[in-house]
């Protein structure tokens, strides 16, 4: 048996609308760069950074973030820790499995018109020089 790595609560930031019950999985374009097809399903125990992957994807539609189970086994998100940084601080994770959609999460903080601004600032320049671990 694996080694537990987080306990959660788990959370899933989109604009996509869903409902209690639907299954996220992989296999769909990222929400950050649509030429990706991605072979996983990312979430975090951290709701505030659900929250802030529900504003900054690059698609239509209003952010929600949604509390999630994961049906399956998952690992750290590695576009997040060891391998770009050390540890997971972000409570980042990852899975081939799906996610179990459990509720919506409404009072999650959201970011200000200007922080906003900047964090869509910060990822263009970027652009493509950040390599997705897929």
């Amino acid at each position: 048996m694996a080694e537990l790595l987080d306990e959660g609560p788990f959370f899933h930031g989109t604009k996509a609308p869903l409902n209690i019950g639907d299954l996220l999985t992989a296999g769909y374009r990222s929400n950050y760069r649509p030429e990706v097809v991605m072979n996983h399903i990312y979430f975090t125990a951290l709701v505030d950074g659900a929250g802030l992957a529900a504003e900054l994807a690059a698609v239509d539609g209003e952010p929600h973030v949604y509390l999630v189970e994961p049906t399956g086994e998952f690992e750290n998100d590695p576009n997040v820790t060891d391998k770009k940084f050390p540890g997971n601080p972000t409570r980042s994770y990852r899975s081939a499995d799906p996610l179990r959609v459990v509720a919506e999460v409404n009072d999650w903080p959201r970011l200000s018109p200007d922080a906003l601004r900047q964090w869509r600032e910060r990822l263009a320049a970027i652009g493509n020089k950040g390599e997705i671990i897929n």
